[in-house]
């Protein structure tokens, strides 16, 4: 992450449309676990999706209970959790063009290698 973005601390409902799609491609099989942890100006530790954007990091605030029921509740995700085909295909050619959701992908793709380890 570059240290010139700008932070966005924010809550997945609030998010736009777009951007809430686009953190979907790149967590398809859930967010609860792909949550961090830090601690807020107030002292408090809190849980947050990190995505990033050209211009913007975002940490998408949420408990791993909340980002559970987010997939639950998402018709985008099938009843075991896992964003649907469909809607992964229609994400892809949606936001082929766009550059950091490449490199997005590929950090996705990178972690899971590392998981195989």
């Amino acid at each position: 992450m570059s240290n010139d973005k700008k932070r966005v601390i924010k809550d997945f409902d609030k998010l736009d449309e777009q951007i809430q799609e686009q953190i979907k491609l790149v967590y398809p099989e859930g967010f609860d676990q792909n949550l961090i942890h830090f601690t807020n100006k107030d002292g408090n530790l809190v849980s947050a999706l990190p995505f990033e954007t050209d211009e913007i990091y975002y940490l998408v605030r949420m408990t791993v209970k909340e980002a559970r029921a987010i997939i639950s509740d998402d018709d985008d995700y099938d009843d075991d959790g896992y964003l649907k085909e469909d809607s992964k295909e229609a994400f892809e050619d949606k936001y082929a063009d766009i550059d950091y959701m490449a490199e997005n992908l590929e950090n996705r793709d990178s972690d899971d290698d590392d998981d195989d380890n």
